[in-house]
């Protein structure tokens, strides 16, 4: 098992195959720098490899922020071909979260602008509380967003609305974002963690390789090199090979609950 308490910008802490993820620099309200990045990848690594890990909630430490966006001061002297390789890395870590076949919920606390919003955006839920705050705020410094934020919030509020939010730099308050389709709840902070983990356990009481096939077949949707119902035909054929599949029919027969773990 991975020590979760191991990391320099992380907290983890794992109770009941919930591990819940903290972005810990809450005195630069939680920016994204190269450490964070890295130290992302290497858990989602060890995520993926740990049996004793079956559903994750990354949040943000503090009050004030999820995470405020990436650390502007590694900016300072980049130039093209490095920009490009620091893109290419964020969006890389990124997709490790998104692609991931465990549930990961996002539960917003804070701002959750620039890299942050992208961050939010790669987990497969968003949980807010009311004071939460969304924005790609980019093109301020001049900027889009490269952390795969163009793509994402495209697919989850549409074209015109992505558009609005990327080339105004504006902020979309909880109330927004969820009229939007952005975030899937919004709930007082201090039930934050709890609803998260109230529906991440709802979720985990399912079949595992069920919800896990659930993912891959909605990825395959946005994934241009793949046929999304094709991908769900093979994920759907898949299914009645299992154990799980077999389990759940006989318990629904039988008019009992299934026992998937």
């Amino acid at each position: 098992m991975n020590n979760w308490g191991g990391y320099q910008t992380l907290g983890g802490q794992l109770e009941e195959g919930i591990l819940i993820v903290t972005v810990n620099r809450p005195d630069k309200m939680n920016a994204l720098n190269k450490t964070v990045l890295e130290e992302l990848e290497h858990a989602f690594t060890q995520i993926k490899i740990d049996a004793a890990v079956k559903g994750v909630i990354i949040t943000g430490s503090g009050e004030k922020a999820f995470v405020a966006g990436a650390d502007i001061s590694e900016f300072k002297g980049i130039d093209t071909s490095v920009a490009m390789e620091m893109a290419v890395r964020g969006q890389r870590i990124f997709e490790h979260i998104e692609k991931s076949t465990k549930p990961v919920i996002a539960a917003v606390n804070g701002f959750a602008l620039g890299g942050g919003c992208e961050l939010a955006m790669a987990c497969h839920i968003r949980i807010a509380t009311e004071m939460a705050k969304f924005g790609q705020p980019e093109v301020n410094l001049g900027l889009i967003p490269g952390y795969g934020g163009t793509q994402r919030l495209t697919q989850l509020v549409g074209r015109g609305k992505a558009l609005e939010l990327m080339m105004s730099g504006n902020m979309l308050d909880a109330t927004g974002a969820l009229q939007w389709g952005l975030v899937n709840q919004v709930v007082p902070v201090e039930k934050l963690l709890e609803e998260s983990k109230k529906l991440l356990q709802t979720i985990l009481s399912k079949g595992p390789k069920a919800v896990a096939r659930v993912i891959e077949s909605v990825e395959a949707f946005f994934d241009k090199t793949k046929n999304g119902y094709a991908e769900e035909v093979r994920l759907f054929g898949d299914c009645f090979g299992s154990t799980e599949m077999q389990e759940g029919v006989s318990a629904f027969l039988e008019k009992r609950k299934p026992k998937f773990n």
